[in-house]
């Protein structure tokens, strides 16, 4: 079961890549300062998954002005999302969960979804300034995308 509402959002740092090489992101740089979402997705280039960011990144601007932070997670290499990132045109940071600590962490690992071990559920968090979550959905069915009006509601 996914980490709950009221939670402490465990922290991490992740690896992302783009033009300029493999960079850290660390979630707790943003407490104090703003929100996050962590949208965890199984597999970068499906179909559904690529949906989902292009979704997001085409209303990216509500986020923003909600002082909101948007990362993708998935368990691809950072070099895989690196070409997602540059196919969908992707304007947020994929984040790459490769050891599958963070999905772990929040408790989002399909033990076996299709065959594949080991790839995130569709998961959606959003995460106050100050480190605590205040929103948490987590579908078993990796077709389903997450409540994108919701996930804005609790960053309002």
């Amino acid at each position: 079961m996914a980490l709950e509402k009221g939670t402490k959002a465990p922290d991490f740092t992740l690896k992302t890549k783009n033009a300029d090489g493999l960079h850290d992101v660390t979630l707790s740089e943003n407490f104090g300062q703003k929100k996050t979402v962590l949208l965890f997705f199984p597999l970068a280039f499906t179909s559904v998954c690529m949906d989902e960011m292009c979704t997001v990144n085409s209303g990216l601007q509500v986020y923003k002005d909600l002082n909101a932070e948007v990362y993708g997670i998935s368990v691809d290499s950072p070099f895989t999302q690196e070409k997602m990132a540059l196919v969908d045109n992707l304007q947020f940071p994929l984040l790459s969960d490769f050891n599958k600590e963070v999905s772990t962490a929040y408790d989002v690992l399909f033990e076996d979804l299709m065959g594949f071990k080991g790839v995130a559920k569709r998961s959606a968090f959003v995460i106050d300034e100050d480190g605590t979550i205040v929103y948490s959905e987590s579908s078993d069915n990796p077709k389903q995308l997450p409540d994108f009006d919701a996930i804005k509601a609790a960053l309002a």
